[in-house]
């Protein structure tokens, strides 16, 4: 087994939550969620984040306003829907149970 492997895995599972907590304190444009997980050593091209916000975006757990900029064209600045707001609940409650049960796993 590659540990590479294991590792990615892991990471996809937890980029979807992360951008909406990312997202629940102020709408952003891509490039701003991508230099936030820069900052927090979380390293996401735009070719995984576009898809990404997207499939958020179809499911109705984002919206999007097109704002103009001084420096080029149109941003897409992405917010969280009321329905983004309670999956992200979801998510929050299922995080803290998985948190719990490995650290329970690991210390015991």
């Amino acid at each position: 087994m590659n540990v590479d492997n294991v590792k990615s895995q892991m990471r996809k599972g937890m980029l979807e939550y992360c951008i909406l907590l990312l997202l629940r304190k102020e709408q952003a444009y891509a490039s701003d969620i991508i230099h936030k997980f820069k900052e927090a050593r979380l390293i996401v091209v735009e070719g995984t984040l576009y898809p990404l916000l997207t499939r958020l975006k179809n499911d109705d757990l984002l919206s999007y306003e097109w704002v103009e900029s001084s420096q080029g064209p149109p941003r897409k600045y992405y917010r969280l829907t009321d329905k983004g707001e309670g999956f992200l609940g979801e998510l929050e409650i299922s995080w803290k149970e998985l948190n719990e049960t490995v650290n329970h796993i690991a210390n015991s």
